[in-house]
């Protein structure tokens, strides 16, 4: 069983950044875990955000060109470096892993494991 700690979120104003990251404890290899970002906005769905498994990424049209995913592999670390917030950003963002590294997980379903979430407030 995998545990996921996130950490990072807050209270930003627009146009700023943040960078969150989320732990992973319990399992067996953390390299051949596909790790990825999910929020979920007040009254509204879960969305996918970005996943990286080994060296691939892929992010959300929404959030393409300013979130940026890595993962630090010795630190079972995965992290999401937000730049350009914008109020629609608003949402609690968990962290979440599938056992397998591919096919990419690239939706909200794909994934074994999740993280309890933090919050991120963007403020116009």
């Amino acid at each position: 069983q995998v545990q996921l700690v996130e950490s990072g979120g807050g209270l930003v104003q627009a146009g700023g950044s943040l960078r969150l990251a989320c732990t992973a404890s319990g399992g067996t290899n953390f390299r051949t875990y596909a790790m990825g970002w999910i929020r979920q906005a007040p009254g509204k769905e879960r969305e996918y955000v970005a996943t990286i498994s080994g060296i691939s990424t892929h992010y959300a049209d929404s959030v393409k060109g300013r979130f940026t995913i890595s993962r630090d592999n010795d630190k079972s670390t995965v992290y999401l470096q937000m730049n350009s917030l914008q109020p629609d950003d608003t949402a609690v963002y968990s962290c979440a892993a599938r056992r397998n590294l591919y096919p990419l997980a690239r939706t909200v379903n794909a994934y074994d494991y999740w993280g309890q979430g933090t919050q991120v407030t963007v403020s116009a």
